[in-house]
């Protein structure tokens, strides 16, 4: 399952929470299309890992300082918004949203594709 919280207040819980019970999860920014573009963003995912495995494997090593620059840089914004959903191969089954009003998008999102929702509110 997926849980989203993009709150700047709920950002390090949704990881953790995500962490603990070994599910994905988005904590920065949520993506138009994000699911319903699933295509797109399989493909960003697996640029993400490829990009990852380089940098560890010492590839970057062998390229000019620009590229490595402009690499790292693509690298770093992959990691802040596709990090808690890296290994996501599928569109998830369920999908917990922390503030039903700031996360709109994504229940939209799941709403079209006919994902079952669970949403914290917030009654303040």
């Amino acid at each position: 399952f997926l849980i989203v919280g993009t709150k700047k207040r709920a950002t390090d819980l949704v990881a953790s929470a995500a962490i603990r019970a070994r599910c994905h999860y988005v904590n920065k920014k949520w993506f138009s299309g994000m699911l319903t573009n699933w295509s797109i963003t399989k493909t960003r995912l697996s640029q993400f890992r490829d990009l990852r495995a380089e940098e560890k494997m010492g590839k970057f090593h062998h390229l000019p300082k620009r590229d490595v620059a402009i690499l790292k840089r693509k690298l770093s914004t992959l990691q802040r918004y596709l990090g808690g959903i890296k290994y996501m191969t599928r569109l998830p089954d369920i999908v917990i949203v922390l503030d039903q009003q700031k996360e709109y998008i994504a229940l939209r999102e799941c709403a079209i594709l006919g994902i079952p929702t669970i949403s914290l509110v917030d009654t303040n």
